[in-house]
């Protein structure tokens, strides 16, 4: 319909363009949080920070890590960092390998260095066992503060030391580094992790320096001040998936700044899978689900006490936890608006996806320079970081006629029926990317599927796998599934 309209179809367009307007809000938050980003430059925690070095009790979770805790506590132990102020507690959920034989071997190569704590009675989740090394390590008073890390992970030499110089400002009570991807036999998936780690840690937890308040201490490498435990209660909470981000939440609370280290680099190995990919990042969706209920008096309630309930805080955490719903709300809207109004739909549909073109442009080239290792070695996946569907759509609200051109010079006609059936694809083209992921990792089972599925990861985009997994954190918590811990199986893929 492109005449005029009556009042109520006026109305329903009005509510249709707000419907998108909401719809879009992660590309707006997207553009904002990289507006502010060169803020960081001059709103950061370094004016505090100072060389300081206390007594650090390392705690390292370990079930069945007897492929990668060796060359963990070695790294530790090579680490630029005073030698009597560093202790590595190794607490053993009574793996079933060889790690008990590991440990105890390095404890007594380096006797009061490193020790083995084992638990007879494990499978209680990560959250038990860090508390079991908390207990022992708090009760010492030599203890002043407390690094948690994964037993896959590889620090940089000097990556403790510039953790510790953020604790020498008292108002600071946690400090997280940058966990990097760092598989030393890359595939397809994990250049695209490292591409979203640069984006969602370099980029956006800089953004959070500024705005000051943190959503999530890395779980494979947190650095927590003793006082900063005991306000907590000294142990981690249980009971959520997100113990990292409950733990960060409530150190916040207590009226402690937590920071991020971008030069503090921890190199970590990342699924090889879209399978393993989707078991991980479901248990880290459903806690951040479970989070917002918990937090649920929180939210865009601001205080003086810490940042956790300003308006810019609260947008980034919904944009990220509801994308898939804003995904598909936009999608409907539009459609809808099709068929009210074609011209002002595409308009629109033109308006956001030039809108999206250009955010993702500055975005990805702002956040890839900020690690040069990624942008050589990953620089296919930051151009096909949205997807070849998305890339192709940002092309046609680029240069409109193009596609019609394509199709007359191969002989073809373009009829009206045509293009409503190509703006019908075209808007619902969010949605349809999220089953297209779903599918790659049915596919990626089956022989010769791994093929196919990174070809539908290509495709569809790496952002519409992470929303085809919120998606389905939301069916498992609707359908109250079971939510006991599953560990990702590491192998020692890591370059030391």
């Amino acid at each position: 319909m492109s005449g005029g309209l009556e009042w109520w179809q006026t109305a329903i367009v009005i509510v249709l363009l707000i419907c998108i307007l909401v719809g879009t809000l992660p590309v707006i938050n997207t553009g904002l949080q990289f507006l502010s980003l060169p803020m960081h430059a001059f709103r950061n925690h370094y004016a505090r920070a100072a060389p300081y070095h206390p007594n650090v009790a390392v705690i390292i979770p370990a079930w069945n890590e007897g492929m990668v805790i060796g060359p963990a506590i070695e790294r530790l132990l090579q680490l630029e960092y005073p030698v009597e102020k560093l202790r590595i507690f190794v607490v053993d959920d009574a793996s079933t390998d060889d790690t008990p034989d590991i440990v105890r071997a390095k404890a007594a190569a380096y006797p009061g260095r490193v020790a083995h704590l084992r638990r007879e009675v494990g499978g209680q989740g990560k959250a038990h066992t860090l508390n079991h090394g908390l207990d022992i390590a708090l009760a010492d008073p030599w203890t002043e503060a407390v690094l948690i890390m994964d037993a896959d992970v590889i620090f940089a030499r000097d990556s403790l030391r510039k953790l510790t110089r953020h604790l020498a400002d008292e108002k600071v009570g946690a400090v997280t580094a940058y966990i990097a991807e760092g598989s030393r036999d890359r595939n397809y998936l994990t250049r695209f992790i490292g591409v979203e780690y640069v984006i969602g840690q370099l980029s956006s937890r800089r953004t959070q320096n500024v705005l000051g308040a943190i959503a999530c201490l890395a779980g494979g490498a947190q650095l927590h001040s003793r006082v900063n435990l005991e306000a907590i209660g000294g142990r981690i909470p249980t009971g959520t998936l997100a113990e990292d981000t409950m733990t960060t939440f409530e150190g916040q609370l207590k009226g402690r700044r937590a920071v991020f280290e971008p030069h503090a680099v921890v190199l970590a190995e990342e699924p090889r899978t879209i399978d393993g990919l989707w078991k991980q990042r479901l248990r880290w969706a459903r806690g951040n689900v479970q989070l917002t209920s918990i937090y649920r008096h929180l939210w865009f309630r601001p205080s003086p006490d810490h940042k956790l309930g300003s308006f810019s805080f609260g947008l980034a955490w919904f944009t990220i936890l509801l994308m898939p719903a804003f995904m598909v709300l936009a999608a409907a809207a539009l459609l809808t608006l099709l068929i009210f109004h074609a011209d002002i739909a595409n308009f629109v549909f033109r308006f956001m996806w030039i809108s999206a073109a250009c955010i993702y442009l500055f975005s990805m080239l702002y956040s890839v320079q900020l690690d040069g290792r990624i942008g050589r070695h990953s620089w296919r996946e930051a151009i096909m970081f949205p997807g070849l569907g998305a890339l192709i759509l940002m092309a046609i609200a680029l240069f409109p006629w193009a596609l019609e051109g394509i199709v007359r010079e191969m002989g073809g006609t373009v009829t009206d029926q045509t293009r409503f059936v190509w703006a019908v694809i075209f808007y619902l083209w969010g949605p349809i990317s999220m089953l297209g992921v779903w599918l790659a990792r049915s596919v990626e089972k089956l022989p010769g599927g791994r093929f196919f599925a990174g070809l539908l990861l290509y495709i569809c985009g790496y952002g519409s796998l992470l929303c085809a997994i919120t998606v389905d954190s939301y069916i498992k918590e609707w359908r109250r599934a079971d939510a006991s811990w599953i560990k990702t199986e590491k192998i020692g893929r890591v370059d030391s």
